[in-house]
């Protein structure tokens, strides 16, 4: 490979790289806690859009069970968020490297 290609290649990558941030911000996931009495909602960025509460989980004598349920929440949804952006990470790296490299240790799958 000549370094023309390399920085084809790199040009090449980079393009899909940023196609796929886009995409990300568009992605949603969703997870619960406490049989669904709490919803969160994350996007492919890891940023945590929206929070949905039962009312029958509110209970101002219990606040603590209320929070550590959208702790639970918030840790699923950012799981499902980091899953999904490494699996769109990976269609854009994969065949873009020559055989034989991996990402996996810079966070690729």
């Amino acid at each position: 490979m000549n370094m023309a290609d390399m920085f084809g290649k790199l040009t090449e990558f980079q393009k899909r790289v940023g196609e796929v941030k886009q995409q990300l911000s568009e992605l949603e996931v969703e997870a619960e806690a406490g049989g669904g009495m709490v919803r969160v909602t994350a996007n492919g960025n890891r940023e945590v859009t929206s929070i949905k509460l039962d009312r029958d989980i509110v209970d101002p004598n219990d606040v603590e069970m209320l929070e550590d349920l959208i702790t639970a929440g918030i840790n699923q949804a950012l799981k499902k968020a980091e899953e999904a952006a490494q699996d769109k990470m990976a269609e854009v790296t994969k065949g873009m490297l020559p055989g034989g490299m991996d990402l996996g240790n810079l966070g690729f799958k």
